[in-house]
């Protein structure tokens, strides 16, 4: 059963990570701005940081108290932002470095999730030098025999749904793993499972409902995720009680599975026999006004503000040593 989480922060000097040079930098700098203005409001003293050189300067003369990353990407969501934050002493919002990395490599993701007994498609990874120098391109038709089509062919690492194509005939892979290696050194190929998609959002440990999610045209790719009015959402999603609880135990199952903290949110598929099929978990999920973990929390009576302020809290909680949690 869903729980509402909510906690009192201090006021505090913020600084809101936002932006940086990946391919969602635009999408980072809308949730950096939603952020920064909720909290501002809720009485914080709040910065606004775009990732770039002078960051880690920046952070270390600017006398914050506590970092809110709304970063998407790479850098942001890789384990890379929370290295320098550690390095720097600063609490910080999120997944800790190893547990962003474990996320952030799709594949190996999969693999803790399947071994920790959550249900995921079977799936190949293929890398670029494999598929170029090492003759793997001549193993594709090996793949849509073992798989079977439809395929969903995406980036290894990344988010926002950039580089995905679902593949209905198998003499449509090697294009669509071509077009996936534009956006990374490896691609992860899946067994499409049809059914609904659902998010299911965990906030310290604990579920938000689950978000149903219903693209007007075509796949929740990234038009339909960022523009408004491009997706239709239901908040909590329409599932039966015990598929309801199956998407919560799983999302709670890959937040533990894979170390996380504070934040994160599962993208699941529920089939048509009503099972929840794990997809992956985002360590830094979108806080735009089409996002998903919003529209959870509001479900669950925490508007955008108290979201925002909660976050905090947490940060302020576990200190700047995130496997030290402060008494």
């Amino acid at each position: 059963m869903s729980t509402s989480p909510s906690l009192s922060a201090e006021p505090a000097a913020v600084a809101v990570l936002s932006g940086g040079i990946s391919l969602e930098r635009e999408v980072s700098l809308r949730s950096g701005a939603r952020v920064a203005a909720a909290l501002q409001d809720r009485g914080h003293q709040v910065t606004r940081l775009d990732v770039d050189a002078q960051l880690v300067r920046t952070l270390e003369q600017g006398g914050f108290d506590l970092a809110l990353l709304a970063l998407h990407g790479s850098a942001g969501e890789d384990g890379t932002v929370q290295s320098l934050l550690e390095l720097v002493g600063l609490p910080y919002t999120g997944p800790d470095v190893l547990a962003s990395s474990l996320a952030w490599n799709k594949p190996i993701a999969q693999g803790l999730y399947a071994r920790a007994g959550l249900a995921v498609p079977d799936r190949v990874t293929l890398s670029q030098q494999a598929f170029r120098e090492m003759g793997a391109s001549a193993a594709v038709d090996h793949i849509a025999t073992a798989l079977g089509v439809p395929l969903v062919v995406k980036p290894a690492t990344g988010g926002s749904s950039l580089g995905l194509t679902i593949v209905n005939d198998a003499t449509e892979l090697p294009r669509a793993i071509v077009g996936a290696f534009s956006y990374a050194e490896a691609v992860l190929i899946e067994r499409f499972v049809a059914g609904t998609e659902v998010a299911v959002a965990v906030l310290d440990g604990q579920p938000l409902p689950p978000v149903e999610i219903h693209p007007k045209e075509g796949a929740y790719d990234f038009a339909a995720r960022y523009t408004p009015g491009a997706t239709e959402f239901h908040a909590p999603a329409r599932l039966e009680p015990e598929v309801r609880a199956a998407c919560e135990a799983m999302a709670v199952g890959a937040y533990e599975a894979i170390g996380a903290r504070h934040v994160s949110r599962a993208d699941l598929i529920v089939d048509e026999q009503g099972v929840p099929w794990l997809l992956e978990l985002d360590t830094c999920p979108g806080l735009t006004d089409t996002s998903l973990v919003p529209l959870a929390a509001n479900a669950a009576s925490l508007d955008f503000p108290d979201l925002c302020e909660t976050l905090v809290a947490l940060a302020q909680r576990d200190g700047a040593s995130p496997g030290q949690r402060r008494a």
